[in-house]
């Protein structure tokens, strides 16, 4: 048995992450603010008598003792991560040094969450984790973008400096139940939007594309990479290469919910990439893992948790 930190744990991947941790025998400190975590989300989990939540903002230092730190705090969607982009920027960074100072003290590892975002808009596509990326430091995401690319360097020095034992996945678009129902991201916009008979609204024309991963792949790669070889750090891309536009997408959705929705064209946002897809590569070689969930079935599981959502009436 392992104690394990898990920042962000009340997230929608953070809760999936304490959940399957937990079920390994594990005791797992979930650590959250609830700025865009819920705790809805962990209450099936709060009876367990391995689990422990503390509410606490991880820009704040914090001491415990624990064998291993999962590093997911931080708003993962434009709608939350814009709505105060200082304290973005204040959770990617000062929560990574308060976190990286923990695994230094305790001599343990640590993951960090952090994003294919920090390709930006990309020029090269699909990307590989060699890419440098393409990222404006002045945009309306550059709070989230620089953020994460900023922890990604913290994580590689206290790597070199302090001999801390780092792992850095890039997670690219992941969905799935405990989506936030308002968090403004493609997938679950649609689904409410499909549910409640609202138009769907396509931002641009709608052929930009996304790579989109069912979540218990995505914490079934982090899993991995928590627990692969010593000395292999990453960064790794955790994502599912399917390629598909926003129309695609919407079409889908909309077949799945039997929808009579109609779809409603908005101006694309600032800096609104227009491309991401993975390269797995590197993820196939040394974590063994890819993806094992297609679209249609995990947006047929997603649908089913929006439809309880729905009817409890968030």
């Amino acid at each position: 048995m392992k104690r394990i930190l898990v920042t962000g744990g009340a997230g929608f991947l953070g809760s999936h992450l304490c959940e399957r941790l937990l079920k390994e025998g594990n005791e797992v400190l979930c650590v959250d603010n609830l700025f865009t975590g819920r705790k809805s989300n962990i209450h099936h989990l709060m009876d367990d008598k391995n689990f422990e939540f503390l509410r606490h903002d991880v820009t704040f230092p914090l001491f415990a003792e624990v064998d291993e730190i999962y590093n997911l705090a931080c708003p993962a969607s434009p709608v939350h991560y814009q709505f105060d982009p200082v304290q973005t920027t204040k959770t990617s960074v000062i929560g990574a040094i308060n976190m990286l100072g923990m695994a230094k003290r305790l001599r343990i590892k640590i993951l960090q969450a952090s994003t294919s975002e920090v390709y930006g808009d990309p020029e090269i596509h699909p990307q590989p984790e060699s890419y440098k990326g393409s990222v404006s430091t002045t945009g309306i995401r550059a709070c989230y973008d620089e953020g994460k690319r900023c922890a990604e360097t913290l994580f590689f020095d206290y790597q070199r400096q302090h001999g801390v034992a780092i792992k850095v996945m890039r997670i690219f678009n992941t969905y799935g139940p405990r989506m936030h129902p308002n968090d403004g991201r493609v997938v679950s916009n649609f689904i409410v939007q499909a549910l409640k008979g609202q138009d769907i609204t396509i931002f641009g024309d709608g052929k930009q594309t996304r790579s989109f991963c069912y979540v218990d792949d995505n914490i079934e790669g982090m899993h991995r990479l928590m627990n692969s070889r010593d000395g292999f750090t990453g960064p790794v891309n955790i994502g599912n290469p399917g390629e598909f536009t926003m129309l695609e997408l919407a079409q889908l959705v909309m077949e799945l919910t039997n929808s009579k929705s109609k779809l409603k064209f908005l101006p694309l946002p600032q800096d609104d990439p227009m491309q991401r897809q993975p390269i797995i590569d590197l993820a196939k070689k040394e974590l063994g893992w890819e993806p094992t969930v297609d679209l249609r079935t995990g947006l047929g599981k997603t649908i089913a948790y929006f439809e309880e959502e729905l009817k409890k009436g968030f």
